[in-house]
């Protein structure tokens, strides 16, 4: 399945992945370690269990551009609109805010 890192201000703060009942995010122990950390949502406070949802969290699915921008992206990385994980991997990397989404391959 598929895997994202999950930057807060440019520091690593978890993983986000795709599994078969649907998506989870489980925040770094490292990073909830560190006396800095912050929630990268107020929606998924700081602590060390997944959030799992059977869709996209609504956060991290607010990420992903609309509109004009999100059928540029449709178009140029030929990618389906309801693709949501494979939209926040492929144009959530550098974006507006603290938090930004890498593709992995752990």
């Amino acid at each position: 399945m598929r895997k994202g890192r999950v930057f807060y201000k440019g520091e690593f703060a978890g993983l986000i992945e795709e599994t078969a009942e649907g998506y989870q995010f489980t925040y770094d122990a490292r990073y909830l370690a560190s006396p800095a950390a912050q929630p990268v949502s107020l929606t998924l406070p700081l602590g060390p269990h997944p959030f799992v949802t059977p869709t996209l969290h609504p956060f991290f699915d607010g990420l992903i551009p609309e509109g004009w921008l999100l059928k540029i992206v449709v178009k140029n990385w030929k990618i389906s609109e309801r693709d949501r994980m494979g939209l926040l991997l492929t144009v959530c990397k550098d974006c507006i805010g603290a938090v930004s989404v890498e593709g992995c391959d752990e």
